[in-house]
């Protein structure tokens, strides 16, 4: 087994391959991590992992009210993910390639950064500035009849959209292109759908690429009905949610 060690991102959201994560770094122990992405060679990859929180909190509290008004302020490169970090975290990531990497004049960072690879956590170390981990890479396997499987998800992801497009009042736009390599529209879609974290992480670690679009096709036509029994709702009613301070 090749393992690989990796600087460790937890986020309140799941990211897939091939697709792009805009970050707006601000706590100093993701700015230790960008200071030292930046000491990476410019043509080699500027490599992370993106890992959904289980249980914990995005941002440590470092001052009364930051972000619960009860908190106590934490420090260090576990604040906020209990005494054992690694229970906090799912079991599957993503590592994310960063293209730019913007130190602005308060010493916060602007990142822009693509998903490629999915992994395994093994372990986590919190010793130093920020938190590493150690990574098993995980193939992706197409299982059966993931061509036919995709062509499907596709169909019914289209539908999905249109349901969406009307319950939000506005109008779909057609013009763009979706792939047809089955992993890549596995991907896609689970990252364009409006599921919560949990069903997302469910889709990032299926077993192979059959299986994911399986479980996207049960999810975006029970998504389509509850959409289609709604009754007319602005689309900022649809969308609310938790929204990611990074």
């Amino acid at each position: 087994m090749t393992t690989v060690r990796l600087p460790l991102f937890p986020l309140n959201s799941v990211l897939f391959p091939g697709l792009v994560l805009p970050l707006n770094v601000f706590e100093e122990r993701y700015r230790a991590m960008m200071r030292e992405l930046l000491k990476t060679p410019e043509d080699d990859p500027r490599r992370f992992v993106v890992v959904a929180i289980r249980d914990g909190h995005e941002v440590a509290s470092t001052a009364p009210g930051m972000p619960d008004q009860t908190a106590v302020p934490q420090r260090g490169p576990a604040a906020g993910f209990g005494d054992d970090p690694a229970k906090a975290f799912h079991e599957v990531g993503c590592v994310a390639d960063a293209a730019t990497i913007r130190e602005r004049a308060d010493g916060s960072f602007e990142v822009l950064a693509t998903g490629t690879t999915r992994v395994r956590l093994l372990s986590v170390d919190a010793s130093g500035a920020f938190l590493t981990a150690e990574l098993e890479e995980l193939e992706e396997d197409p299982g059966e009849e993931a061509g036919a499987l995709a062509e499907g998800v596709l169909r019914a992801f289209r539908q999905y959209q249109k349901r969406l497009a009307g319950a939000r009042e506005r109008s779909l736009s057609t013009g763009a292109e979706l792939p047809d390599e089955p992993a890549v529209v596995s991907y896609l879609v689970a990252a364009a759908a409006m599921l919560d974290v949990p069903a997302k992480q469910r889709l990032l670690q299926a077993p192979d690429t059959a299986s994911r679009l399986r479980e996207e096709l049960t999810l975006l036509r029970a998504e389509t009905a509850i959409i289609r029994n709604l009754p007319s709702l602005p689309a900022s009613e649809l969308t609310r949610g938790p929204t990611s301070l990074n």
